[in-house]
């Protein structure tokens, strides 16, 4: 008899939609992937207002998610409300639990099982040696174990290094390449006549910098203690839209795709300083060898350009 693997992921959104395409791919499954997503892709357009709800949508919450669960298959997705404590906020229906099956998987094929359980914030469910492995966003590990220095971090793979062994057992294993981006972004009364918005320009500058509060000690970590010598931080007033408060103090740092919206506000794109990305994470006490074979059919990249980490 094999085990049951459990595995820490998302509830909801684009991390939870990077690792479910990696699972897919991995293990052909892409019809469950393509479910749970379009399920929680239709919950999050009644939550933001994008689509006509039914009348009394908050009262069927419950109705829809009993539709949507199926208690007595856990090999078919299940569902929870996560409950919103913001003013107007209403319940959202996000991803709870399934159970997936090794079979017919070289390596695995002795009953093994994964179990994808969700979890707000997985990677201190890790920390907690609840899981042996788990996927969470980079820029997590950055916010709460990642040692500040002097230099830059720019790259996944640099990660491991910048945490105390003594803090955590968690490690960064390989990234999904659902990449964006942390990027310096200027306005063209500040940005340097000559050359690039850069951390190079930021060695010289002296003045504000808007981050958005959460990302203090991420943007210290990439762009280093070094290169923020005379530049302090500003942060935007609430209900301020990012880029409008980063145009108002000139320079500012925001996770962008495209820069379209920046660039309405006037601002000038630059470096791009670390890649925002769901990267898989291991616990290491916790791996057993059963693990590390789910762990080898997971690691690793579809994409030549994705990086994965040493181990």
């Amino acid at each position: 008899m094999g085990e049951t693997i459990p595995i820490a992921v998302p509830r909801k959104g684009r991390p939870l939609e990077s690792v479910l395409d990696r699972f897919a791919r991995r293990l052909d499954v892409a019809d469950l992937a393509d479910d749970i997503t379009s399920t929680l892709r239709y919950e999050k357009a009644l939550t933001k207002g994008t689509v006509d709800p039914e009348d009394d949508a908050e009262e069927h919450v419950y109705h829809r998610l009993a539709d949507y669960s199926t208690v007595e298959d856990p090999t078919e997705p299940e569902y929870t409300l996560l409950r919103d404590d913001r003013a107007g906020k209403p319940r959202r229906i996000v991803f709870d639990s399934v159970t997936i099956p090794l079979e017919d998987v070289d390596g695995v094929s002795d009953g093994t099982e994964i179990q994808l359980v969700g979890r707000e914030e997985p990677f201190r469910a890790l920390r907690t040696h609840e899981f042996a492995l788990g996927f969470d966003s980079a820029d997590l590990v950055l916010e709460e174990v990642v040692e500040l220095r002097p230099e830059p971090l720019d790259r996944i793979a640099d990660i491991n290094a910048r945490i105390d062994p003594t803090d955590t057992d968690v490690r960064v294993v390989t990234g999904l390449g659902d990449t964006v981006y942390h990027t310096l972004m200027a306005t063209p009364a500040v940005s340097p006549s000559t050359g690039s918005i850069d951390r190079d320009f930021l060695e010289s500058y002296e003045g504000p910098l808007c981050i958005e509060p959460r990302y203090e000690r991420l943007v210290q970590a990439v762009l280093g203690t070094r290169t923020l010598d005379g530049v302090h931080f500003e942060y935007p007033e609430e209900s301020r839209e990012e880029e409008a408060a980063i145009a108002d103090a000139g320079l500012g740092v925001y996770l962008t795709v495209t820069g379209s919206t920046a660039r309405e506000h006037g601002l000038l794109l630059g470096e791009q300083l670390f890649p925002s990305e769901t990267v898989l994470l291991e616990s290491k006490p916790e791996v057993n060898q059963t693990v590390e074979r789910v762990r080898a059919l997971l690691n690793g990249s579809d994409l030549e350009t994705a990086l994965a980490v040493e181990q």
